[in-house]
């Protein structure tokens, strides 16, 4: 067997510790230590997973080959930058950066030192996804809806930036074309944040998506809904699963027919660290890397512009610039 990775997690929070859980159960990789900036709560995931709590940044990076970085996006771009510095390979969570100039220089800076960038774009890992993937041709319209229930998680960044984000880049990857156009209205509900949001996006491809994000839902739902000729396909992410509905053409009387893709059982997060560890071992790139960790944000930041200026114009007051991921 090849030698194991060292690896690291910088940010036990809640998505920090499924990040080091994972990484200890993966037998390619040697979990070395965590770091948190509350120290208490470094202890404890380090006490519970049996490795060292690392007392700074710097001396978690120099003791790790790759690290997963999953602390407030503000933090990201010079966190990463630190890490390409000291020859460490990185995982950082979605969205890549704050602003789309920071992903930029983050990518061509790791680009000139020849590290591995990866962006958490958990669910083209999804089975459901994995299955779909391969059959889609030509999708032209797609419905989206990604609801959840209020959580006190992840309320310093806007619905765009935590939910939608996640099918924006989908979509992207999907149609395989730019965006022209775009419609967007979203407001707070709960938080000073936009807690719900609904964009139109028009591709030069011709394709056309609806994307819904809300966390003040009264119940989870995680649809991903997308048609191409003669065909519709429909994914939930929450059962992780793919149905595909068909006409035949080729009868006399055209016949609707229905097919359950053949998913593989696999948690995304494992499948997307273990891809993360195959790219830092072979430096292949990423299946999400730096150039669609930055598609997803500027397509992000676009939606969150248009959401301002109707904020604008119904005098409706948002708490952060458009364009920006996280607190200012």
């Amino acid at each position: 067997m090849a030698e194991k990775i060292r690896v690291g997690v910088l940010g036990v929070g809640e998505h920090g510790r499924h990040h080091a859980r994972r990484y200890a159960e993966i037998e390619s990789a040697e979990l070395v230590g965590v770091y948190d900036i509350q120290d208490d709560r470094c202890q404890q995931a380090a006490a519970e997973l049996g490795v060292r709590p690392f007392q700074s940044i710097e001396e978690a990076l120099r003791s790790v080959q790759a690290v997963s970085i999953v602390i407030p996006t503000t933090g990201h771009a010079a966190v990463a930058r630190k890490a390409f510095e000291l020859g460490v390979d990185v995982l950082i969570e979605k969205p890549i950066t704050r602003t789309v100039k920071e992903a930029d220089e983050l990518i061509d800076f790791s680009k000139s030192l020849g590290r591995v960038l990866q962006v958490g774009h958990i669910e083209r890992f999804n089975p459901g996804v994995v299955a779909a993937k391969p059959i889609t041709h030509q999708p032209l319209f797609f419905e989206v809806h990604r609801l959840g229930v209020f959580s006190p998680r992840s309320l310093d960044v806007d619905v765009v930036y935590d939910l939608m984000i996640h099918d924006l880049d989908l979509v992207l990857w999907m149609v395989g074309a730019p965006p022209c156009e775009v419609r967007a209205v979203g407001l707070p509900v709960l938080t000073n944040k936009v807690d719900i949001a609904n964009a139109r996006v028009e591709f030069e491809n011709g394709a056309v998506a609806n994307f819904t994000a809300s966390r003040v839902s009264t119940e989870k739902v995680r649809k991903f809904r997308y048609f191409q000729p003669n065909e519709y396909v429909s994914i939930d992410f929450s059962r992780q699963d793919a149905l595909v509905i068909s006409v035949d053409h080729t009868k006399p009387n055209p016949e609707m027919g229905f097919r359950k893709l053949e998913t593989r059982r696999v948690e995304p997060l494992r499948a997307e660290l273990e891809a993360f560890l195959d790219s830092v071992r072979t430096r292949q790139a990423p299946l999400a890397g730096g150039r669609e960790g930055r598609a997803a944000l500027a397509l992000a930041a676009e939606v969150m512009d248009h959401i301002e200026r109707h904020a604008d114009q119904v005098h409706l007051s948002l708490s952060s610039p458009a364009g920006h991921a996280g607190e200012i």
